[in-house]
Formats: C-alpha cells, sequence, structure tokens
C-alpha cells in the first residue's frame, strides 16, 4: 500500500487521484505538483498501437479474429499509427485496424482530441430557438403557414396557442418571407420572449385577423424530444383505432433500467381490460435488459390460483416482477440493436409471439473496456450470443421477422404505419386463437 502513518504527528500519508496528500485531525491536505514529461511521440503512439493490437488478439470474442492473419495486420498498420501527425489521425488508423474484424461494438476513442480544441465561451451561449411549431414548406407566402403543433410546446399553452393553418407574419417586428433564413430572427439565448404576429384562421366569412402572441422558445432537443412523445402517442391512438381497443401499445426505447420500469408501469396503464399488446422495439440501440423485460413477458405458468369470492388468476406478489400472460407482438426494424436484438431473437425462440417489421441491424455482442495507457480507451466485445434452437451466431445475423414489411418512403408524411397495420392484424388473430382455447376445469378438494 502507498499509505504511510507518521505517528510523531499522528497523519497519514497516501495518494488520492494521483495526488499526494495527508489526514491528520480529519483534516485532509492535498500537495499538487507539476513535472515535465519527454516522450518520442512515434515510439508512445507505435507502443500504444501494439497495446490495442494485442488486447483485441487475446480478448475478441471470436479468437478466430475473422479469420485475419492479425500478425500482418499489425504489419500493415503499425507504422501508419506510429506516424500519426494528431489523436483523430491515430483514431483513423486504430478504426481501420479494428474494421478487419468486422464486428460490431467495436471503438477506440483518444483521451485528448487533438481536434476539438474550442475557446472559452464567454457570456451566454447563441443557438436557434424553437418554436414549438412545424412549418408548410410549400406555402408561398407571404409569412410563414404552421402545419403542427407540438403537443405540450411553447404553442401549445393556453395564453400563446397557436394552431395548424395559422400563418406566422412576423418575428419580433421582422415580416417574414419565404426565403428568409430563419437563424438570423430566432439565434440568440433562449431565456427570453419571442414576440410574433399571427394571422388567424379565417372564420365563416372568410375574414381574418391577426393577433400579437408572446411566446417562450424552447431547444431543438427539447423539441425533438417532444415530437417524440407525440409520435408515439400517435401509434398508441392508430393501434387503439385498429382494434377497437382491444389492444395496447407499449414503446421500449432504451435497454437499460430507467426504461424497464416504465416498461412495468406501461404493462398495466397500457394494458389494463386489453387483450393483447404490441411491444415496439424499433429504433431500440440496445442496453441490458432484454432477460428482465422476457421476465416479465414470460412468467411460469405453473398453477391457477383462485381466492374465495374471486376470479381465477395468479398472485402478483408472488411474481419477481408485474407480468403479462395475454399474447404480445413484437416490432423491430433494421435500427433495432444489440440487446434489442437479443430480446427480438428471444421472442421467436421462446413462441411468445410474432416478430414483426424488418431483419434487425445483427450487432450482437456483449463489450466492456479498457484503457490504453493514458493514450484513450478501446471497446473490448468479449461474450458472443448464439440462438440455442441452431447455435447460430447473432452477430452478423438479425432476427428476421415472421411478418417482414418495409415501409414505404411517403409513410412519415402522409402518417401510415404499415407496420403497426400488419401487427395489429397479426395480433388479432393471435388473440382470437387464445381465446378459443378452453380453460380446465376447476376441481377444489372438496368435490372429490
Amino acid at each position: 500500500s502507498l499509505a504511510h502513518w507518521v505517528a510523531k504527528d499522528d497523519t497519514i500519508f497516501w495518494l488520492v487521484d494521483g495526488v499526494p496528500s495527508s489526514l491528520s485531525k480529519n483534516v485532509l491536505r492535498t500537495y499538487p505538483f507539476a513535472a515535465r514529461q519527454r516522450f518520442d511521440r512515434q515510439d508512445y503512439q507505435q507502443t500504444g498501437f501494439a497495446q490495442i493490437w494485442r488486447t483485441m488478439r487475446d480478448t475478441w470474442y471470436d479468437e478466430a479474429l475473422n479469420h485475419r492473419d492479425w500478425e500482418a495486420m499489425r504489419v500493415k498498420y503499425e507504422s501508419a499509427a506510429a506516424e500519426a501527425p494528431d489523436s483523430r489521425a491515430f483514431d483513423r488508423v486504430v478504426a481501420m485496424l479494428l474494421g478487419e474484424l468486422n464486428g460490431s461494438h467495436l471503438g477506440y476513442k483518444s483521451a485528448v482530441d487533438s481536434a476539438a480544441y474550442r475557446p472559452p465561451q464567454q457570456g451566454w451561449t447563441e443557438e436557434t430557438a424553437h418554436l414549438g411549431v412545424t412549418f408548410d414548406r410549400f406555402f408561398a407566402g407571404p409569412g410563414w403557414k404552421i402545419q403542427t403543433v407540438i403537443p405540450k410546446g411553447p404553442a401549445d399553452h393556453v395564453d400563446s396557442k397557436l394552431r395548424s393553418g395559422e400563418v406566422l407574419l412576423e418575428i419580433d417586428g421582422t415580416p417574414l418571407t419565404r426565403d428568409l433564413d430563419l437563424t438570423t430572427v430566432l439565434n440568440g439565448t433562449l431565456s427570453r420572449d419571442i414576440q410574433l404576429k399571427i394571422q388567424g384562421l379565417p372564420n365563416p366569412e372568410g375574414k381574418t385577423q391577426s393577433r400579437d402572441v408572446r411566446l417562450r422558445p424552447i431547444s431543438y432537443s427539447q423539441a425533438r424530444e417532444l415530437m417524440k412523445d407525440a409520435r408515439i402517442e400517435s401509434r398508441r391512438e392508430l393501434v387503439d383505432r385498429l382494434s377497437g381497443g382491444r389492444l395496447g401499445y407499449v414503446c421500449v426505447e432504451r435497454m437499460d433500467w430507467s426504461e424497464f420500469l416504465h416498461f412495468e408501469e406501461e404493462i398495466f396503464k397500457r394494458g389494463h381490460g386489453k387483450d393483447g399488446l404490441l411491444i415496439d422495439v424499433r429504433d431500440n440501440g440496445g442496453g441490458f435488459t432484454a432477460d428482465h423485460l422476457l421476465t416479465v413477458l414470460t412468467p411460469a405458468e405453473h398453477a391457477i390460483a383462485v381466492p374465495r369470492g374471486g376470479g381465477p388468476g395468479y398472485p402478483q406478489d408472488r411474481r419477481v416482477y408485474a407480468t403479462w400472460n395475454k399474447p404480445v407482438t413484437v416490432l423491430c426494424n433494421q435500427n433495432s440493436f444489440s440487446n434489442a436484438e437479443i430480446f427480438s431473437h428471444a421472442i421467436k425462440e421462446l413462441h411468445r409471439g410474432k416478430l414483426v417489421g424488418v431483419r434487425t441491424a445483427g450487432g450482437v455482442i456483449s463489450t466492456g473496456g479498457t484503457t490504453i495507457m493514458d493514450l484513450g480507451t478501446l471497446r473490448l466485445p468479449f461474450r458472443g450470443w448464439y440462438r440455442k434452437s441452431d447455435g447460430a451466431d447473432m452477430e452478423l445475423n438479425g432476427a428476421v421477422p415472421d411478418i417482414q414489411i418495409w415501409p414505404d418512403p411517403s409513410d412519415e408524411a402522409s402518417g401510415t404505419d404499415r407496420q403497426i397495420e400488419k401487427a395489429v392484424e397479426a395480433l388479432r388473430k393471435d388473440v382470437a386463437a387464445e381465446q378459443a382455447k378452453t380453460a380446465p376445469e376447476l376441481k377444489p378438494a372438496s368435490g372429490r
């Protein structure tokens, strides 16, 4: 241990985050210092590259290393890595080495990005404000015609309510034309009110009136989040309409813990009174919670419990999580990745329900990470995943839906979701088949 106790002063000396420190009478003191180091950049980068090459040789989940001659790969890229003029060039050479493995979850990032320096910002940061609406790009003018109002956005509040079809004529006194760059009127700090002149919708006589509206804008990232929420809600309404209110819809955006807790809530909230659930993992980038979701969806069906005066079921307090044992259909697409793919494969392997959509990305490896000297961080894909039914590696082998259907390029603009339409159709058939099954007759001990 580096800790050293000096009895005379009753003081402990040791390192805190690499800095010499002392602790005496509950007082911590640090003794920062600086030391200059000289090194040969080429030797430094060559040594780091060799560590990366060796680490992948010994750690990559498939020891065949994509059938590459790994020693030849070292020779191929070593000099380029050593002579890289900056960290970005070094990163690029390492990326080419990793690319020889033709796998997912690979990556290296230098600790210092030589091209990322930005001078320190003084005062507020200028950014383009978002009004919480989208505009009709084909409107000739004058002004900008509002196409949609984002639910729960700044233009959806009572005191700053805008409506689809209204025309925005001015922003802070500047008249708007079709070719005006919106950044010239919307750039600035977000913590300000923006004055809008709005041309309202025509009245029954065809006349319009203008009004002034003050609105506090949001950022584009906030607008994207609200638009995502609105998109999920519209999908939920579509499922409800297509199924006559008999099916629920749950979107799983990520395979992380907070999203899993939300999924548990949604099982009750969206599943209450429903005959089946659509579970959407399209565009889900992965994580680690596939088995937790499966625990919810595949409870052990070993008994029927009936309290006096109650109906048949099973006590939820005996389960690990809230459960759903009615029919499900899972939606996936080409952007479903990693743990979301494991979940999609599992739904088919366990015959839990239909998989609908597009073949998943085919990027399934468990990954960790390690530091390379003080150069940077290397990802370590170390564990492969193989289907139990046939032993097939899930890497470069996406989950193939039972019902494959690609969206049409015009679907987003028209508000069509043909994958959901097909999923509802498939789930209604599974629900009908499930409801046609005969439940076992319950035989109390007193009736023997």
